[in-house]
């Protein structure tokens, strides 16, 4: 079973045989000197339908105007035109098929000068008994590149709410047992005070029944 998933937006059914496929957006984000991974997902819409698709990546560095090809896969093979990403890119996406959905590249060693618009084009063939249908589907990142993540104040608020939570149940938890040992107390002291009661009246009708057979001799 194949399943694609970063942050969901929307799922296709394709087969049983393939499992789903969700397309979904990249993170823009990329911390210099570290790896990064752009995502680029194109869900076929009918899966019991055989298909070859070729994936290609042009960049825009921030500030210009054109993009260029950097990365293309293609049969398999993967080629970098761009001396720029020599030896800095790496295949991401679907393995050992050329039913390429997932077209996802790793950039190595990211640096200051990768920021900027990446583009991804899937170039999709699917292939009919008596004809063939060609589609291209577009996919854009915006690269971000920076010194160090930062976590947003969703994120923290998230974490806060959460250790919030945890504490407020424990101490339901803590109030709600000690009503429970109390309440069987309670319940355990009237059960002792109802069988002393029950065990003096035995023993006074039993005192009242010998002083009637004394009486009676």
């Amino acid at each position: 079973m194949v399943l694609y998933a970063q942050r969901g937006e929307r799922v296709h059914n394709t087969s049983l045989c393939h499992g789903a496929c969700v397309e979904v957006d990249s993170d823009t984000d990329a911390v210099v000197n570290e790896g990064f991974k752009l995502g680029c997902i194109s869900c076929k819409m009918r899966g019991e339908v055989p298909a070859e698709a070729t994936v290609e990546w042009s960049f825009m560095p921030k500030g210009e105007s054109e993009f260029t090809t950097i990365y293309s896969y293609k049969d398999l093979m993967s080629d970098i035109p761009d001396e720029r990403f020599y030896e800095r890119l790496d295949w991401n996406g679907s393995k050992k098929t050329k039913d390429l959905q997932d077209g996802s590249i790793y950039i190595l060693n990211v640096t200051w000068n990768d920021t900027g618009t990446y583009r991804c084009i899937f170039n999709r063939t699917l292939i009919f008994t008596s004809f063939k249908f060609h589609n291209d589907t577009t996919k854009i990142v915006h690269l971000n590149v920076v010194p160090r993540l930062t976590r947003g104040i969703a994120s923290i608020l998230s974490e806060v709410m959460m250790y919030v939570t945890i504490v407020g149940l424990q101490v339901w938890l803590v109030v709600e047992m000690i009503y429970c040992y109390r309440k069987i107390s309670v319940q355990g002291e009237e059960a002792l005070r109802e069988s002393a009661a029950e065990y003096l009246a035995i023993a006074s009708e039993s005192k009242e029944n010998c002083a009637m057979v004394a009486v009676t001799e």
